[in-house]
């Protein structure tokens, strides 16, 4: 693929795995974000020179993070508490680093799939699906 080439569709099993691999929605190469511990979004893809600024992931990312989280965090202490009855201490040593670690462990991959699922589907603010 050369710089600047343009590419009108992009498949939705081509933009998720992009996404889960926090690469360009369009190419699937060069990188997304702008450091390796960071949210923050480079200008453009390194590789096949697409702006980024289109991008607009708002709350998303953090909204599904915080389902996925309740439901293994919560189901997690809850059989943990069940099983063994451990005592407060106990879920507070384990429950909190764990929440703190996979929290920032799914941020990225989440709004990276997001950011690939709206180039995929070519989704703009103020646009009706007929438009």
């Amino acid at each position: 693929m050369t710089e600047g080439e343009p590419i009108t569709t992009v498949s939705k099993g081509a933009a998720v795995a992009a996404g889960l691999r926090c690469r360009c929605p369009r190419c699937g190469e060069g990188l997304l974000f702008a450091g390796a511990f960071n949210l923050d979004l480079r200008e453009a893809c390194e590789r096949c020179g697409m702006s980024y600024k289109f991008i607009d992931s708002g709350d998303g990312p953090a909204v599904f993070a915080i389902m996925i989280l309740g439901f293994l965090m919560l189901g997690g202490a809850l059989l943990l508490e069940f099983s063994l009855h451990p005592p407060v201490w106990v879920h507070m040593a384990i429950w909190g680093p764990v929440t703190l670690l996979l929290a920032f462990g799914l941020l990225r991959p989440l709004k990276a799939l997001l950011i690939a699922l709206q180039f995929a589907n070519k989704a703009q603010e103020g646009r009706r699906a007929g438009d």
